[in-house]
């Protein structure tokens, strides 16, 4: 249950077996059934989790109560409401299963234990972080210099097959445009691939 977390870890950093042991036995898998939430806001997040089988999608909602989806996560992927976890205060997001999900729980007893006893530890957690702001900065720069069309096109890249597996509101809500623009784009680009 935990060896894609195994060889994940492992192309990012050496780990002995001891290391790996003793991070392991701090954490535990969990299940979520589909529209279920990992975090809700108001609840300060202790924990990262590695995403074994499922999809979840990180949402918040604006002033006028309007819910807007800021990030998917896949199979083999960290996600965490990482401003919670780092200033140890409430959550601003909510964090949702939209499939059954299997995680790997990495409570932030597991991560201290793993910088104070992981040799390599402390470079585990800056790669974590780095692949984090690397892709909500693309994201951030995306939203505002690429047209909805090219972040329409751009979306499978990111999030593979997410096509089949998202409702077309929940993506239109991702790239920033309504479900009938997004209906549109879909329209074109079935056009230019057929011509």
């Amino acid at each position: 249950m935990m060896q894609a977390l195994i060889r994940t870890i492992q192309q990012m950093i050496s780990m002995s077996e001891e290391e790996l042991r003793g991070m392991l036995k701090r954490c535990h898998v969990a299940t979520f059934d589909k529209k279920e939430y990992l975090i809700e806001p108001g609840r300060v997040s202790n924990e990262v989790y590695f995403i074994n089988s499922g999809l979840v999608r990180k949402t918040m909602s604006d002033w006028k109560g309007v819910e807007h989806t800021l990030h998917f996560g896949l199979e083999h992927q960290f996600l965490s409401e990482y401003t919670s976890f780092l200033q140890r205060s409430p959550s601003m997001h909510y964090i949702q299963a939209l499939e059954p999900t299997e995680v790997v729980v990495i409570p932030r007893s597991a991560i201290e234990w793993c910088y104070e006893n992981v040799e390599e530890g402390d470079r585990m957690g800056r790669l974590i972080a780095e692949h984090y702001f690397k892709y909500f900065s693309m994201r951030i720069y995306n939203s505002y210099a690429k047209t909805p069309s090219e972040r329409y096109e751009m979306i499978e890249d990111i999030f593979p097959n997410i096509h089949n597996r998202v409702p077309q509101h929940m993506i239109a809500s991702y790239l920033g445009i309504t479900p009938v623009h997004l209906s549109r784009l879909k329209r074109a680009r079935v056009k230019r691939i057929s011509a």
